[in-house]
C-alpha cells in the first residue's frame, strides 16, 4: 500500500455475492475465464464505438485484442485488454457497488435454488466476481482511453468485505485483471488448460485472444499468437459454419452451458440489408420471469459489425424475451442512440423480420422435430402466450403454436393444439370449449365439465395463471369461437331444450326457496344443463372472469368491483331432494349454504367466511 491508498467497504449486496462465490459455488470453476474474457470483449466493443465520435481514443496500440498470460512462479493469471478502460469513479461504480439490478436478481435466484452454481453468474451481469471462484486475491489495473498516463487506477481485494484503490501511472489504456490463484487451483496454471477453455467458451469472440507461444527467456518480450477464431460468426457463409461452431458461439453469447435448442441464421439483402442469428435456448434463462420486464438483454445490435448496444427491447417484443442472438444492420447510422432506435422505421422493419424468423423457427420445430418442440413448449409456452395479448398481428400464428391439456388427453400433458381440437369437432359444433382453474386437477375435476363429458364434447383444460388473461384477447381461432364451459348455454337439440324447460318449470319452488335462503349472497339460482353428478356449480356471464383469476388479481392489489355469483343446481341430486323436503328452515339454510360454498370451492373462489363454512358442514354431518 502507498500513502495514497484508499480502503473502501463493498456495498452490502456485492458482499453477499462475493460470499456466495467464495464459499458456495464450486461446480464449473472454469466459468471465470469466460466471464473475464466476455468483459474484456465488451470493453473493446465500447472503445470501437466511442472512437467513431472521437478517433483520438484509439491512439497508441492499434489492433484491439485480449491477452491471457500465466506466471507459474507468482501463481497468477492475467487477462488484459486494450479497450475503453475505466476511470476511478467507474471502477467504484462497476466493481464496488451495484452496477445494475442484476446483483439483486442473482441473490434472489440463488435463494430460490439450492442447486444453483457458478454457471449462473454471467446471466445477471455480475460476471467479474467469478474471479473469486479460483482466486483468493484479485488485482485490477486500468486506465480509461483518452486519460493521462498518471490517471491509472489499481483496485485490489481478497473478496471479503473491502477493497483498496490507488492512483498509479499506467502507460497503456485498457484493463488488466490479475488473479492470484488459491493453493488448490494448480490446474489453471497451465497454458494448455487455458487454451482449451478459450476454445470451449470464447472461440467466437470477435477479437483476437492471444497467448504467448512459449515462456519468455531472459526477460525477452513474449511472442503472442491468436488462439481463437476471432471472427464475427454471423458474417460467415452458413455453408462454412458447423453445428459445433453455432453452439459454441451461442454458449459464449448467452452465458449458457447447455446447447441451444435451435437457431436461425439469415441475411436480408435489398433496400435495407441486415443479418440475423437468433437462438432458442433449451432452458429458460434464470431471470426470465423475475427480470423479464426490466431492461432486457439477450439480442445484441451491431451496425456494420460494430457493437452498438444490447437492444433486445427494440429488436424483439417482450413475449420473445427468451431469444438470444445478434442483429447486424448495414443501414442504421453508427451514432444511433437508444432514443433514436425507439422511433426508427428501419428498425421496425428489422424487428418485424426478427419476429417472423423466430416464429418460423418454432413452427419448423413443431412440424419436423416434435421432441424439441415439446421441450420448447415446456420451457417457454407460458411466455409465448403473452404474445396473444401483446402482438395482435401475429395472434393466429402464436395461437397455432400453443398446446393445452384436454379431456381427451393423458393426465396433465399439454399436447393438444387448437388445430387438433378443431379437427376432432363434430360437424355441428362451432365452439372450442375450455375451462380454466388454478391447477390441472381442479380443471379436470370441475363439475362444469360433467354434461360435456356425458355428450362426448372435448374440453381444453387450462391451469396456467396466464391463461385467463390470455383468453381475454383470444376470442376465436380459425373461425371458431372460444368459450368457457361456465358461460352461456350448452348446445342441445329441440328435444333437449324442451326437457330442460320442463325440469326448470318443475323446480321453480325449489329454486325460489334456495334463493330466499341465500339472499344477497347470490345474483340468481337456476337449473343447470351442465351437471349430471354434482349438486351445484357456478355460472359466469359472458364478460365475467373466472373466480380463481379474480382472486389472484385482488391478492395482487387490483381493485375489482364486487359481484354476486349465479348458482346452478341439479334438481335430481340427492342433496337437492333433501333440501326440497327439509322442513326445518335452519337445516335448509345450512344445506343451501353448502351448495353455494362447494360450488365456490370447485370454481376457485375464496370463501367469505371459512369458519362459518366449517361449522355449517359439521352441523350437516352431525344431523343437527
Amino acid at each position: 500500500m502507498t500513502a495514497n491508498t484508499e480502503t473502501r467497504a463493498f456495498e452490502a449486496e456485492v458482499a453477499q455475492v462475493l460470499h456466495l462465490v467464495t464459499h458456495s459455488l464450486y461446480s464449473h470453476k472454469e466459468i471465470f475465464l469466460r466471464e473475464l474474457v466476455s468483459n474484456a470483449s465488451d470493453a473493446l466493443d465500447k472503445l470501437r464505438f466511442e472512437s467513431i465520435a472521437d478517433p483520438a481514443l484509439m491512439a497508441g496500440e492499434g489492433e484491439l485484442h485480449i491477452d491471457i498470460s500465466v506466471d507459474q512462479a507468482a501463481r497468477t493469471i492475467t487477462i488484459r485488454d486494450n479497450g475503453i478502460g475505466m476511470s476511478r469513479d467507474e471502477v467504484v461504480a462497476n466493481i464496488g457497488t451495484i452496477a445494475s439490478s442484476g446483483t439483486r436478481r442473482f441473490l434472489d435466484a440463488m435463494a430460490q435454488d439450492a442447486k444453483a452454481d457458478a454457471r449462473l453468474i454471467g446471466q445477471f451481469g455480475v460476471g467479474f466476481y467469478s474471479a473469486f471462484v479460483v482466486a483468493d486475491r484479485v488485482t485490477v489495473l486500468t486506465r480509461r482511453a483518452g486519460a493521462d498516463a498518471s490517471e491509472g487506477v489499481k483496485w485490489e481485494s481478497d473478496g471479503q468485505s473491502q477493497y483498496t484503490l490507488d492512483q498509479i501511472d499506467l502507460p497503456e489504456r485498457g484493463t488488466a485483471v490479475v488473479l492470484h490463484l488459491k493453493s488448490d487451483e494448480d490446474e489453471f496454471l497451465t497454458a494448455w488448460t487455458l487454451r482449451s477453455l478459450v476454445h470451449r467458451y470464447s472461440e467466437h469472440i470477435a477479437f483476437s485472444i492471444r497467448m504467448p507461444k512459449e515462456v519468455a527467456v531472459d526477460d525477452a518480450a513474449p511472442e503472442w499468437e491468436t488462439v481463437n477464431a476471432a471472427s464475427a460468426l454471423w458474417t460467415l457463409p452458413k455453408s462454412g459454419i458447423s453445428d459445433e461452431d453455432y453452439q459454441g458461439f451461442y454458449k459464449s453469447l448467452g452465458h449458457d452451458f447447455n446447447d441451444a435448442l435451435a437457431w436461425s441464421h439469415n441475411r436480408v439483402e435489398g433496400s435495407q440489408s441486415f443479418t440475423t442469428l437468433l437462438y432458442l435456448p433449451a432452458q429458460p434463462p434464470f431471470d426470465l420471469m423475475m427480470g423479464g420486464r426490466d431492461e432486457r438483454k439477450g439480442v445484441k445490435l451491431y451496425i456494420k459489425r460494430v457493437f452498438v448496444m444490447d437492444a433486445a427491447e427494440e429488436l424483439l417484443p417482450n413475449y420473445l424475451r427468451f431469444v438470444r442472438g445478434v442483429v447486424d444492420a448495414d443501414d442504421l447510422p453508427l451514432n444511433v442512440s437508444r432514443e433514436l432506435l425507439q422511433h426508427n422505421r428501419q428498425l421496425e422493419r428489422i424487428k418485424a423480420s426478427c419476429v417472423k424468423r423466430v416464429l418460423d423457427l418454432v413452427e419448423t420445430l413443431a412440424r419436423d422435430e416434435p421432441e424439441k418442440f415439446a421441450t420448447f413448449i415446456q420451457a417457454f409456452g407460458n411466455t409465448l402466450k403473452e404474445g396473444i395479448v401483446e402482438d395482435p398481428s401475429n395472434r393466429e400464428r402464436i395461437a397455432r403454436l400453443l398446446r393445452f391439456a384436454s379431456t381427451r388427453g393423458e393426465g396433465a400433458t399439454k399436447s393438444v393444439s387448437l388445430d387438433d381440437y378443431i379437427a376432432r369437432m363434430a360437424d355441428n359444433q362451432d365452439t372450442v370449449w375450455y375451462v380454466t382453474a388454478e391447477t390441472h386437477a381442479a380443471a379436470a375435476g370441475s363439475p362444469q365439465l360433467e354434461a360435456f363429458k356425458a355428450r362426448g364434447i372435448e374440453v381444453l383444460l387450462m391451469s396456467d395463471r396466464i391463461d385467463e388473461w390470455m383468453l381475454g384477447s383470444l376470442h376465436e381461432y380459425d373461425g371458431k369461437r372460444l368459450q368457457h364451459v361456465a358461460k352461456g348455454d350448452l348446445p342441445v337439440d329441440e328435444a333437449g331444450k324442451q326437457k330442460q324447460e320442463e325440469v326448470a318449470k318443475a323446480a321453480e319452488p325449489l329454486l325460489a326457496r334456495i334463493k330466499s335462503l341465500l339472499g344477497e349472497r347470490v345474483e340468481d339460482v337456476r337449473v343447470s344443463s351442465r351437471l349430471t353428478d354434482s349438486p351445484s356449480c357456478l355460472a359466469l356471464s359472458d364478460h365475467e372472469m373466472a373466480p380463481h383469476f379474480a382472486r389472484l388479481l385482488r391478492e395482487s392489489g387490483q381493485d375489482l368491483p364486487d359481484s354476486r355469483p349465479t348458482l346452478e343446481v341439479n334438481p335430481d341430486h340427492a342433496l337437492l331432494k333433501r333440501l326440497e323436503t327439509e322442513g326445518d328452515d335452519r337445516k335448509a339454510a345450512d344445506l343451501a349454504g353448502l351448495l353455494l360454498e362447494q360450488a365456490e370451492i370447485a370454481a376457485g373462489a375464496p370463501l367469505p367466511d371459512p369458519a362459518a363454512f366449517v361449522q355449517r358442514m359439521n352441523r350437516v354431518l352431525l344431523g343437527g
